[in-house]
């Protein structure tokens, strides 16, 4: 990971001695990924958990995809397929510290709804960072990377820039960047936004000549839609595709299509919209699937077309702690217009996969079930692993122990700058995690497992030498107050423990082992704490190990 190296040599700002963690465990459980697969058939999400507002582009024989990070960092994942079901992260747009900052932001701030496209063999990823320099462009010749730093759109407001490259009836290459943001004068209502368009300069990138509204609203301000973003233009036998999201990104969420002749408009609505939602279904429909939009489509190399979208598997109709991910559904051209899902129809699970899919293959490595173990046996962090906010300082070491994740103690993790916690998506509504520890050392330090959401929700189950003994505590954070769940104290001569999170929708249960088997030390606890219904935003939940300097001994 570029991190490590970036932070190389760093001095370190901590004086309490690093906790050791051996190894960490991630099993997925989920009923509805048992379902069997036949030879050609892909399951859905191809991107399972904290996986949102993917963007797709096509480069001679693979394709590429990007998500929204928000302020995790290495922001940006960049993945690599060869049949869109089995994808592979390559690298990350903003993996250096010197490229963002996110200090002081919310978790659901930052990184917003990337967009990646590839012209004349550069690989261009727009994006809008919120509260932290707003939007920009980042290049790339290879997608692992290296990426530029951030090229600055100052004069472009708003959110999800995406480009579209195009040639004038003179023969002339034309740029077109394509956003959200406020409507011209004074909004009519509450969620009142517009598409806007300018052109790039194709060698400077800067913007130049006027800028002007696509869409007013959505597809028909009179009836006040709310949220029309997430533009991309497409060119289909000489027409232009607007598909943009409307609706919001909860369980209104929806794809709609407007084309025109003339990329500047007017744009005529598809008169079937919209071509992608989950809003006309029954709210008590088991395992459910909500909040599906936010699509961005793409030519394969046999002619089919494909959209990538981002959807919720739920619990308890509106709770999702796995947060959005990414679907694949293929695309049917009907009399001219794209559809990807018919009114009142479910998002299917398991599906037939593109013709060019090995009917072999193997189950994708993002989704279904499966067990994931880093033995922290490499030189530097897996690219599975994320950090909350960009760290000032190594803290992370993978060097120092030969096998073992030494965490210097640092922030706990309702700091709004960078907690000392290795993030890993929660990518299951059934699963369990587990990590091998040590017991600090040190009375000041507190250590152990997170299931965290945001700042502001999260679980710790950690380990603390309090006196004579060892002390193990469960603390609960929502809204503004920590509560103590549980503890137990352990014999002082504990030195190493093991510490297990099982879930099941919004069933959590906390375990612990000081080697003599398993012990719960609370089960049925209220999981939807993690649930982003609950903890607002726009993030999914995740899990992993931590260490902190407590300030309240």
């Amino acid at each position: 990971m570029a991190l490590l190296l970036a932070l190389a040599g760093a001095s370190s700002a901590h004086a309490a001695e690093p906790v050791l963690f051996d190894w960490f465990e991630y099993k997925g459980n989920d009923a509805t990924f048992e379902a069997p697969l036949q030879p050609g058939q892909y399951r859905n999400p191809i991107l399972a958990g904290f996986y949102p507002d993917p963007s797709i582009v096509r480069a001679n024989d693979r394709y590429y995809l990007v998500n929204s990070t928000f302020t995790y960092f290495p922001g940006i994942p960049v993945f690599e397929s060869r049949d869109l079901v089995h994808w592979t992260q390559v690298g990350n747009v903003i993996d250096r510290p010197t490229q963002l900052d996110f200090d002081g932001l919310n978790m659901s701030r930052g990184v917003f709804a990337p967009t990646i496209e590839y012209h004349d063999g550069t690989f261009y990823v727009l994006n809008t960072s919120v509260d932290a320099g707003g939007n920009f462009i980042a290049t790339a010749k290879n997608p692992a990377g290296p990426w530029s730093d951030p090229i600055w759109l100052p004069t472009i407001e708003g959110i999800d820039p995406s480009l579209f490259f195009d040639v004038g009836k003179d023969g002339a290459k034309r740029v077109f960047l394509i956003n959200n943001d406020a409507p011209e004068g004074t909004p009519l209502y509450e969620g009142h936004r517009a598409i806007w368009m300018q052109q790039l300069d194709p060698e400077t990138l800067k913007p130049f000549g006027p800028r002007k509204v696509l869409l007013n609203g959505g597809m028909n301000l009179a009836e006040k839609p709310i949220w029309i973003e997430g533009p991309h233009i497409y060119k289909r036998d000489g027409w232009y595709y607007l598909v943009c999201a409307e609706g919001g990104t909860s369980l209104q969420h929806s794809q709609v299509v407007a084309r025109s002749r003339d990329i500047w408009g007017p744009y005529k609505p598809y008169e079937h919209n919209p071509i992608l939602t989950q809003r006309d279904l029954p709210e008590d429909r088991a395992d459910a699937i909500g909040n599906a939009g936010h699509a961005d489509l793409v030519e394969a190399t046999d002619g089919t077309w494909w959209a990538v979208f981002l959807a919720s598997r739920m619990y308890g109709r509106v709770h999702y702690n796995t947060g959005r991910e990414t679907f694949l559904l293929p695309v049917e051209w009907k009399d001219g217009w794209p559809t990807i899902l018919a009114h009142g129809q479910r998002i299917p699970q398991v599906v037939d996969g593109p013709s060019f899919m090995e009917r072999d293959a193997t189950q994708a490595p993002l989704s279904g079930n499966f067990t994931w173990r880093d033995d922290f046996d490499k030189p530097q962090l897996d690219t599975t692993w994320l950090f909350a906010r960009v760290p000032k300082t190594q803290w992370a070491d993978m060097r120092s122990h030969a096998g073992k994740l030494a965490i210097a103690p640092g922030e706990g993790l309702d700091t709004l700058r960078n907690p000392t916690f290795l993030a890993r998506r929660q990518q299951h509504l059934a699963f369990e995690a587990s990590t091998a520890m040590s017991v600090p050392a040190d009375a000041t330090t507190e250590a152990g497992l997170a299931a965290f959401q945001n700042e502001n929700y999260w679980f710790a189950l950690g380990v603390q030498r309090v006196g004579d003994g060892v002390v193990l505590t469960l603390r609960k954070r929502m809204k503004d107050a920590t509560q103590t769940l549980a503890t137990a104290t352990l014999p002082a001569k504990t030195k190493d423990l093991k510490l297990k999170v099982q879930a099941n929708g919004g069933d959590y249960a906390f375990a612990y082992d000081a080697g003599r088997g398993w012990t719960w030390l609370k089960q049925d606890v209220d999981g939807t704490v993690l649930s982003t219904d609950v903890a607002g935003g726009f993030i999914g939940a995740t899990v992993g190990p931590y260490a902190r300097i407590v300030q309240d001994n």
